[in-house]
């Protein structure tokens, strides 16, 4: 029996769709036993964006091989339990939507999502979204968050789905890439995708409906094609102009698999002055001749961001909430 590969491009539960990419043809698969018990402290072996060989013996599929993961984005489980959720994989770059307001942003959750992108060397944009609702009442903070997240070395996109905002960018920050739309929930992570591709509609979940037998997928994981701007250089129409996985809006992140002695390291505002330090190994906390330090009393560093970073040490590997 002949092998092939695909992608996974939903994750609903014991139930998958794959799709031989960049063919967009979604088909029902599920797990082979021998590949779940395999030794793993994630709660799911399978992550959207994987690529699994698969046979085709009957329907479902069966998957019977997962790929090696060039990255992906981990979390720790909320039931304060050692396992951990593997939220996609494969990633060109992760969005991490987030609003100042409506709901309030919790600055070291964002961090902490950012130092998992960081450990797995995964890009990260980071959308601020809903600007229309509070940029007139609250310039101030929107300058504030551009010079933390800016002045830490990442690109912010300001968004307005009501208004039209900065989609366009968006779109384009997108396009031929396969990203992951992530952020707290109630951010208008599913607006932000229906606003770059009209035609997605990401709340509804049509293709689970199509190929799961109507399946509860509300907290599954799922990628979707989207077309895009017109393209500078001509492509068959059919092609995508990129892929997104959108997640389930997030309650809570824990770090997994990082010594407190390795955080800094994930922070590039730090790590770009950490060599100046006196000493070697340096916790930046109360050691003489820190240059961190000196950065953070010379506003170099943020007190926002080094805050985030004392937080996660003081978490001793615990999930916290947000």
């Amino acid at each position: 029996m002949e092998e092939r590969i695909a992608t996974v491009v939903m994750n609903a539960g014991s139930h998958y769709l794959l799709s031989e990419l960049p063919e967009w043809a979604p088909f029902p698969a599920v797990l082979r036993g021998k590949v779940r018990l395999q030794k793993s402290t994630a709660t799911n072996p399978v992550a959207v964006g994987d690529r699994v060989k698969f046979v085709t013996e009957d329907t479902p599929a069966v998957i019977t091989e997962i790929l090696p993961r060039r990255n992906y984005v981990i979390r720790k489980s909320t039931n304060l339990s050692r396992q951990a959720h593997i939220i996609a994989a494969n990633l060109d770059q992760a969005v991490i939507a987030v609003s100042l307001f409506f709901p309030e942003i919790k600055l070291p959750f964002l961090d902490r999502i950012l130092v998992t992108c960081e450990v797995y060397k995964i890009p990260v944009l980071i959308v601020l979204n809903k600007v229309d609702l509070y940029r007139e009442d609250a310039p101030e903070a929107v300058a504030a968050f551009h010079r933390i997240y800016e002045g830490a070395g990442y690109r912010v996109i300001e968004t307005s789905c009501k208004t039209g905002e900065g989609i366009d960018e968006l779109r384009d920050a997108c396009s031929s890439k396969l990203s992951l739309f992530s952020g707290e929930s109630g951010v208008g992570k599913s607006s932000l995708i229906k606003a770059v591709d009209p035609s997605l509609d990401p709340k509804i979940g049509k293709i689970s409906l199509a190929h799961l037998q109507g399946k509860h997928t509300t907290s599954s994981y799922a990628m979707y094609p989207f077309r895009g701007s017109a393209p500078k250089v001509p492509r068959d129409s059919s092609e995508p102009a990129g892929y997104l996985i959108d997640s389930p809006g997030l309650r809570g992140f824990g770090l997994v698999d990082l010594e407190k002695e390795e955080i800094a390291k994930y922070f590039p505002e730090m790590l770009r002055v950490a060599d100046d330090c006196r000493f070697t190994p340096c916790t930046h906390t109360h050691e003489p001749g820190c240059a961190v330090k000196a950065a953070l009393e010379a506003g170099i560093i943020s007190p926002e961001r080094y805050n985030s970073y004392l937080g996660m040490l003081e978490e001793d590997g615990k999930f916290r909430k947000g």
